[in-house]
């Protein structure tokens, strides 16, 4: 008796032991976890994140959340507490959840008790449904691929020898394999998505399709020559307009012959960010010269928003062409300072810009003569202060230092930036088509370079219209497919119709669905 007493204090110390050390482990756990997710919060709230460029800072958020996200589920683990929903915020420092959008097509899952009699003891009665609680999540099925199989019956007469037979409906690759819905997703994934071919094909191959990047290569070039009625009919639309955006960014081109890339550029012209019809063009160039601008804005007259580039200044000797100057740019000197050292002139000189920016921005949603009023009113006070500002502080700064380049920028252009004050169309900076040609920034390290000066302007084409068709609140993809599919019968001389800013999407053919 007394061994096994012993036996039985024995195996309780024993499970006092485990016991012990197993909440020594969670309480370790528990701590390492805690100050973890204590010191990413201190990083996320406390990084110095202006040290990074955007595409830096954006990964960087992207990362915090991953982790914080991470660290919370161990957390809550360790506490036996059910892991919150990742949807619903848990501060006012996460992403408010939004409700799922009702075009969504809803798959509905019934869950009742097997048994719906009452289970307690000596009742068993049936019992009434009085509601539900219902609770909706997002899922994805992967992109899938069906083909179109058209049937056309032939009928002949044995008397007459006549064969009827429907005729084929005219496509934008004649006899080819690729459906305007797959012309369409081929375009998106690569000037929307930037996509590389070898990408694309290597998601097909996950469907079981096999679609080499030159066959989407070829798709991708007879799709481009097809759009180029649409693209001179946008191209007339966006210089239609007096008051256009105009920038340009670097894309590298192969040379073939040196076996090297060399520098190309695309130039963006975009109607006024005032503008009730919004759109944009691009122009591929195989250069920077002012022979390009010249060129494409020869039948074009008005005001030009622009930075201080010198191949404009061609442009602007020619009659009916007037200058207005980007006032971001010249804060931008400002702000430089400040970044690589301090300046109390360059502080004082961007707190001062502020006043017009808010007064500008306050006049967003006016219309043209609201806005210019209240620039007559409000703005002009603060750019006549800013002025005689700038003008006594330059007689204080020493030349050839780096605020006297800053305070010299502006006003040597004084006239060109303060252009918005004197018209309500025009913008005080060119913001609205920096923005705009961003997409060609994450292509070009997505595809890397141009092939061609042909693939350049091809992809100008298409850019355009699916930028323009974003601006308008449309799906690109959506819209391409139903360009794509009308064009090869759409007459020319209303082929504005086709254009974003007029476009509506037409009843589906019978074609455009599943047919058995």
């Amino acid at each position: 008796m007394r061994q096994r007493i012993e036996a039985m204090n024995a195996e309780h110390a024993r499970q006092i032991a485990e016991r012990d050390e197993a909440i020594k482990y969670k309480d370790a756990k528990l701590q390492k976890v805690s100050f973890e997710l204590a010191r990413l919060k201190a990083w996320k709230f406390g990084a110095k994140t202006e040290a990074m460029n955007a595409e830096q800072r954006r990964l960087f958020e992207e990362t915090v959340t991953e982790d914080e996200a991470d660290l919370q589920a161990q957390l809550d683990a360790l506490h036996h507490a059910p892991a919150p929903d990742a949807t619903e915020p848990a501060d006012k420092h996460r992403p408010r959840r939004l409700p799922l959008p009702d075009h969504l097509r809803r798959v509905e899952h019934r869950h009742e008790p097997d048994d719906t009699n009452c289970p307690a003891p000596g009742c068993g009665r049936p019992m009434v449904r009085i509601g539900e609680d219902v609770r909706e999540r997002l899922d994805i099925v992967p992109a899938e691929f069906f083909v179109h199989r058209h049937v056309r019956g032939k009928w002949a007469c044995k008397c007459c020898q006549i064969l009827v037979q429907q005729p084929v409906e005219p496509q934008i690759i004649d006899k080819g394999m690729p459906a305007p819905g797959l012309l369409a997703h081929t375009l998106v994934s690569r000037f929307v998505d930037h996509l590389p071919y070898y990408r694309q094909q290597e998601i097909s191959a996950r469907c079981g399709v096999h679609t080499p990047r030159a066959t989407l290569a070829a798709w991708s070039g007879a799709a481009g020559a097809g759009l180029e009625p649409l693209f001179e009919a946008r191209k007339a639309f966006v210089l239609g307009c007096r008051v256009l955006h105009a920038d340009e960014t670097p894309v590298a081109m192969l040379d073939p012959g040196a076996g090297k890339t060399k520098r190309a550029y695309v130039w963006g012209y975009a109607r006024s960010e005032f503008d009730a019809q919004p759109g944009v063009v691009y122009d591929f160039c195989v250069g920077r010269g002012s022979k390009y601008p010249v060129a494409f804005l020869k039948d074009w007259n008005g005001t030009l928003v622009c930075d201080d580039y010198k191949g404009y200044e061609t442009l602007f000797k020619l009659q009916g062409r007037t200058e207005a100057g980007c006032l971001v740019h010249a804060r931008r000197k400002f702000d430089e300072l400040i970044k690589h050292g301090h300046s109390e002139v360059a502080a004082e000189a961007i707190r001062r810009m502020a006043w017009i920016f808010k007064l500008e921005k306050d006049a967003r949603d006016c219309n043209a003569q609201e806005r210019l009023a209240v620039r007559q009113s409000q703005t002009q006070l603060h750019w006549d202060e800013l002025h005689a500002w700038l003008q006594r502080e330059r007689q204080r700064v020493p030349d050839g230092s780096g605020i006297a380049g800053a305070i010299d920028y502006s006003l040597n252009r004084w006239a060109v930036l303060g252009r918005f004050l004197r018209d309500g169309e025009v913008s005080s900076h060119n913001n609205h088509l920096e923005n705009l040609l961003r997409p060609w920034a994450m292509g070009r390290k997505a595809w890397l370079f141009a092939g061609s000066e042909l693939d350049g302007q091809r992809a100008a084409i298409v850019m355009s219209l699916v930028q323009s068709a974003k601006l308008k609140g449309h799906d690109p993809w959506a819209y391409l497919k139903d360009v794509l599919t009308r064009l090869p019968t759409h007459p020319n001389q209303t082929i504005e119709e086709l254009l974003p800013h007029n476009w509506g999407l037409q009843p589906l053919s019978k074609h455009d669905g599943k047919q058995s």
